[in-house]
């Protein structure tokens, strides 16, 4: 059993499946644990679980969470959050070419 760390970011306040409450926008650690698949002739691992490490804010600070949730999940979620940060980014640019033009 091994187990790999990496961090996401959210841009914008999202949810996933398994999760009752919207989180913030920044960053949260994502925990993967693997397993060793033996008799074969070469190395190789097989992802058992992902977490979701969630920091306890205000009145929960200290308090940390940790939710099992699914890789497709988590992809989805950074797929619409990038989705909806171009959006805001292609409305700021429209603004500013319209008010350039004044």
């Amino acid at each position: 059993m091994r187990s790999s760390t990496a961090k996401v970011t959210f841009s914008s306040p999202f949810s996933l499946p398994g999760i009752s409450r919207e989180l913030p926008a920044g960053d949260y650690e994502v925990v993967v644990e693997e397993e060793l698949l033996l008799g074969l002739t070469f190395e190789a691992w097989r992802r058992t679980a992902t977490y979701l490490t969630v920091n306890g804010r205000g009145k929960h600070s200290g308090r940390t969470e940790l939710h099992a949730i699914s890789d497709s999940d988590l992809n989805m979620a950074l797929k619409r959050d990038a989705a909806v940060n171009l959006n805001i980014d292609d409305s700021d640019t429209a603004i500013s070419l319209q008010e350039d033009s004044k």
